[in-house]
């Protein structure tokens, strides 16, 4: 099957740093060419996936400055995918909200995956698109979005991207978004009460700045509590893997949290607190350990830690690219199934001009 993969046009696929949704893609773009299927992943152009990308923009946008211009651009971005996949694609698996509104025009299979927590403007918008096979990424999502039909497919990454680390694991970490609802401050007061130093990756958004002043930045001293920035993957590798546990006090309901199976990945056990996907992901003394608070987080974190083999295992039998691939491949054949036969688009003299002026986009492959 030749599978439409459309991302919003703002981050890399796969993204150089954050970027759940692009990591997400580029992993299942990578899995269906192994399985034989071609998927044309819509992005922008300095993407490195490895399989055909289309593109219009040729740079990301990240962080976004201005929420209308990044609303109509996204907007932009998904009309002409989805009318450009239609020309020669089999299904269309949208990451992005917008996107939605054109399932009405284009007589194909569509897939939406929710990446998003819920809210409930967005589940009345979902509601307008019967003939779109929505899926969550977890069955504590799924639960929430209380839609029928509602499949759920746990994330997974390629096991050769993530190494297990080898080093003396005498510190935690905490990867992720410098916000509230990821508990950030709290990683540092389970860090301090078990005696032992944190080192914090993750971006630091405009929009959290204040909390970054006030909440984290004073306990940062480069011994106990230590900021390394934001890491790509080989950085994230050297963290993950010489750390005692991921820290993941969440005060949200995570939909997924990829950062916890890169840490399996890595053979790193986690310690989270039993809110969203975390009591599906986490196998207690297996991969870690759910905790009622930060009282038991720190006690968990002193304790014997589990066994990098054991993580890792848990991470491969649970969590790899194949096991999510298998389960995406197995939807996409059962709506192709009960395909009808696809609507005639003919090409605009917009994208023909385009097509001319400039031969690798937006109707060429770019590699």
């Amino acid at each position: 099957m030749k599978i439409a993969l459309i991302v919003p046009p703002f981050i890399t696929v796969p993204p150089k740093r954050y970027g759940g949704t692009e990591l997400f893609v580029a992993n299942l773009a990578e899995g269906l060419r192994t399985q034989g299927h071609w998927p044309v992943v819509y992005t922008v152009g300095e993407s490195r996936v490895n399989c055909e990308i289309r593109w219009r923009q040729a740079h990301g946008k990240w962080p976004i400055e201005s929420a209308l211009e990044s609303s109509l651009d996204d907007l932009e971005h998904s009309s002409w995918a989805c009318r450009d996949a239609a020309r020669d694609c089999d299904l269309i698996h949208l990451n992005n909200a917008p996107g939605l509104n054109f399932a009405r025009f284009v007589d194909l299979p569509f897939v939406y995956t929710l990446h998003h927590p819920h809210e409930e403007p967005l589940s009345r918008y979902y509601a307008h698109f019967p003939r779109v096979q929505f899926v969550a990424i977890s069955r504590s999502q799924a639960r929430q979005e209380g839609r029928p039909g509602l499949d759920a497919i746990h994330h997974g990454l390629r096991p050769e991207n993530y190494r297990v680390g080898t080093g003396k694991r005498d510190y935690l970490c905490f990867v992720g978004r410098i916000a509230p609802i990821k508990g950030t401050h709290t990683a540092i007061a389970v860090a301090r009460q078990a005696g032992l130093p944190l080192k914090i990756a993750g971006e630091i958004q405009p929009i959290y700045r204040d909390y970054w002043e006030q909440c984290i930045r004073p306990h940062v001293d480069g011994k106990q509590v230590e900021y390394v920035g934001e890491v790509d993957l080989e950085a994230k590798n050297q963290l993950l893997g010489g750390a005692r546990a991921l820290l993941f006090p969440i005060e949200w309901e995570e939909p997924f949290g990829l950062v916890m199976i890169e840490a399996m990945a890595c053979g790193t056990p986690v310690l989270a607190f039993a809110r969203g996907a975390a009591p599906e992901v986490v196998e207690n003394g297996v991969s870690g350990y759910v905790c009622a608070d930060a009282a038991e987080m720190a006690r968990r974190a002193q304790e014997a830690p589990i066994t990098p083999a054991r993580c890792r295992k848990h991470f491969e039998d649970h969590f790899s690219m194949a096991c999510m691939v298998e389960r995406y491949t197995g939807l996409y054949e059962r709506l192709a199934r009960k395909r009808r036969l696809p609507t005639r688009v003919l090409p605009c003299p917009e994208d023909v001009a385009l097509a001319k002026a400039t031969p690798e986009a937006p109707l060429q492959a770019a590699s």
